[in-house]
């Protein structure tokens, strides 16, 4: 549904990215199967949920920018009743997962984490409205799947510089790539009054967005690094960097066409996959039953 946008799968894909990464910078890594599904449904259910709330709140503003005026909203195929009902099927979907899927011994601290959650994935869309770099409201979203995943399996947040380190390089790799996305839109922002990190930046967008990416490989090598991984890691990881390198540098070029900003969006999802396949091989063979 284009709603949720499950018609534009990489949107889904980078938010469960860095819960893979908690999950297989676990000191128990690899985790249980069973665990990781629960993880994706509920990454998918949360994702639906902030793709709604986020049309809600810009369907007087999606039909002036060209990019998002065929949203259904946008474009009237679906009406806010019937978006609101959609919005509420997400968040008890959501609700669920962390009730009846999570291992009992989390659920109270992840219901917690869930809770704490909703207010930035339901009000992120508000704040280009308010606020002059609302990629970093986003930011905090994406963190939290780092911190769920973990506290599911943990039944804490105890990770010292593991935890700290991925959820950190997270939040710079979100304010990155979303940074990028907005760039795409600029001249259209800038003509209705909203705000975005890509305009508040302006010119500095470029290298502000390659030391978000430098940073965040260093932080997930060092986590890494600290859990233990073997030398198929370091092979992906230096793959992965030389990406994040190139991506950054391409934004250095010139009037880049609109489309440009879309696919450095789609190469992220890529890049980020790599990262967690480095740390699948780096640490385990597998999933454990």
């Amino acid at each position: 549904m284009a709603l949720l946008r499950w018609d534009k799968p990489s949107g889904r894909l980078i938010l469960l990215i860095p819960a893979g990464w908690s999950l297989w910078l676990l000191p128990q890594a690899p985790p249980p199967a069973v665990l990781v599904g629960w993880i994706v449904l509920g990454g998918l259910a949360v994702s639906g949920a902030g793709c709604v709330a986020n049309d809600l709140w810009d369907r007087r503003i999606d039909p002036l920018v060209e990019r998002t005026r065929q949203r259904p909203l946008a474009s009237g195929r679906i009406g806010v009743g019937g978006a609101l009902v959609l919005l509420v099927m997400c968040l008890l979907a959501a609700l669920a997962v962390v009730l009846w899927g999570l291992p009992a011994g989390s659920r109270s601290l992840c219901l917690l984490l869930a809770i704490a959650a909703l207010p930035p994935v339901l009000l992120y869309p508000s704040a280009k409205r308010w606020f002059g770099y609302p990629q970093a409201v986003l930011a905090i979203c994406w963190g939290f799947a780092v911190l769920i995943p973990w506290a599911a399996a943990q039944g804490s947040l105890q990770g010292g510089g593991p935890l700290a380190a991925v959820w950190l390089a997270t939040c710079l790799w979100t304010f990155g790539f979303d940074t990028v996305y907005a760039m795409a839109d600029q001249d259209d922002d800038a003509r209705v009054g909203v705000r975005s990190s890509a305009l508040s930046l302006g010119k500095r967008a470029p290298l502000v967005v390659g030391l978000c990416y430098a940073c965040a490989a260093l932080l997930v090598a060092w986590a890494a690094a600290l859990q233990g991984v073997n030398g198929w890691f370091w092979g992906l990881w230096l793959l992965a960097c030389a990406g994040w390198l190139r991506e950054a540098w391409r934004l250095q070029r010139p009037q880049l066409p609109r489309s440009a900003f879309g696919l450095h969006f789609r190469h992220q999802v890529l890049l980020g996959a790599l990262v967690l396949l480095a740390l699948v091989v780096g640490r385990s063979g597998g999933l454990t039953p």
